[in-house]
């Protein structure tokens, strides 16, 4: 090897900085989902004559995710074929310009439109933060930054709603100034990341031939995906009130922050235990996930008290934050160079429309059944029986390894 393509490979070895912006990246659709929940009764009541203002007040908040699950796939077909880097950048300072848009903004449907446009920005954001971290990172150290995306996000988004809430005493338009944080972001971004490509042989030329998305190998595991991101949502949408269905007063939002900042912990330890367990494989880790939430959340519907809440939601985000990387490596850490992004896409698009699915699907679920709790218990039940066709599915599956390859600078 020659001096120059060995100082190459030495300038493309990630480490902790690069790993740091694409964590802080991660966080940027949890921001679009969280940040603004607190005002959302200030945007109601400002809307209150606008025709329609019940369903599309609380769409300023689920539109980002249904974005993201109809472009992620899109943001993947363009970091297969134009690259990571370039898309990264651009997404990461139009969603400053986009996401600040309402703080300025006075028309609900303007509002929307900005909405649509930063759901659009986080496909990318997203796509191409999993994906670097896949190309960046190997083995053991692929798996501690993949856990370490579970926790980041889940702990910004408990930090999110506290900002939101604190800003929003100052009105409904203040929290939306945070979505500048991006340039904060992005601008190191510019420096400390680099273009990876597939350094030679194999690799290199089945980027050159571009091979289609395998969907013989992905295509259960993204309907699995659906449903965990669905899962995944119901503690942290619901959890405020299942908190106030027990009895507590809605004005006790001190209470309230603490079961939900209790389940985020619970969340982040899940992730935490992911990034030791990692070896095991996603044959034991995504039934066990699987079947902790099943067991939290019937836990909830069983002992419709505070004490049996906080248990049932605790032991429900641990599974939940084993879950999420489990379920990231288990579709993209075994793909080549050539498909991740399209793959990590598919991934994306998948899990953030079961994200999307949550509100939605809940809001009947408690309609027909008649209590949140009993909806909650159902979604247990669909949990476990999940668990047990993974665990079947996976003991029957042949082991797919992660591909051995490296990546060097454009």
């Amino acid at each position: 090897m020659t001096s120059a393509s060995t100082t190459t490979h030495r300038t493309a070895r990630a480490g902790t900085w690069q790993g740091i912006l694409l964590l802080a990246g991660s966080c940027m659709p949890v921001l679009g989902s969280v940040l603004i929940t607190p005002v959302l009764p200030q945007l109601s009541a400002h809307f209150a004559d606008v025709q329609g203002s019940e369903v599309l007040v609380p769409m300023i908040v689920a539109l980002p995710a249904l974005m993201i699950a109809i472009f992620a796939p899109f943001a993947g077909q363009v970091v297969d074929r134009l690259g990571r880097k370039t898309l990264l950048i651009i997404a990461m300072f139009a969603y400053a310009l986009v996401g600040t848009a309402p703080a300025w903004l006075e028309g609900l449907p303007e509002i929307l439109i900005s909405r649509v446009l930063v759901g659009i920005c986080e496909a990318a954001i997203m796509t191409v933060c999993t994906t670097l971290i896949v190309d960046y990172f190997h083995e053991q150290r692929r798996n501690r930054y993949l856990a370490a995306q579970t926790i980041t996000t889940t702990l910004a988004a408990t930090v999110f709603i506290v900002l939101g809430g604190a800003l929003g005493v100052g009105g409904w338009h203040t929290p939306f100034w945070v979505y500048a944080i991006s340039l904060v972001i992005g601008i190191p971004m510019i420096f400390a990341l680099w273009e990876p490509r597939a350094a030679s042989g194999k690799a290199a030329v089945e980027v050159a031939q571009r091979p289609p998305v395998p969907w013989r190998r992905i295509a259960v595991p993204l309907i699995v995906s659906v449903f965990g991101g669905f899962a995944f949502y119901v503690m942290i949408i619901e959890v405020s009130y299942l908190v106030v269905g027990t009895g507590v007063p809605a004005t006790e939002t001190s209470t309230i922050g603490g079961v939900a900042a209790v389940a985020s912990l619970a969340t982040a330890a899940g992730g935490i235990t992911f990034a030791r367990l990692a070896k095991r494989g996603e044959r034991l880790l995504l039934p066990i996930g699987f079947a902790l939430q099943a067991i939290g959340m019937l836990i909830v519907w069983a002992v419709p008290a505070l004490p049996g809440l906080v248990v049932g939601a605790v032991i429900a985000s641990f599974g939940s934050g084993l879950l999420l990387p489990s379920l990231v490596k288990w579709v993209v850490a075994t793909t080549t160079f050539a498909e991740r992004g399209r793959v990590t896409g598919w991934w994306t698009a998948a899990f953030y429309f079961g994200q999307f699915l949550t509100p939605v699907l809940m809001g009947v679920l408690s309609g027909v059944l008649g209590s949140l709790g009993t909806a909650v218990g159902v979604v247990g039940i669909a949990a476990a029986v999940v668990a047990v066709l993974v665990a079947v599915a996976l003991r029957r599956a042949p082991v797919v390894e992660a591909p051995a390859e490296e990546t060097v600078a454009a």
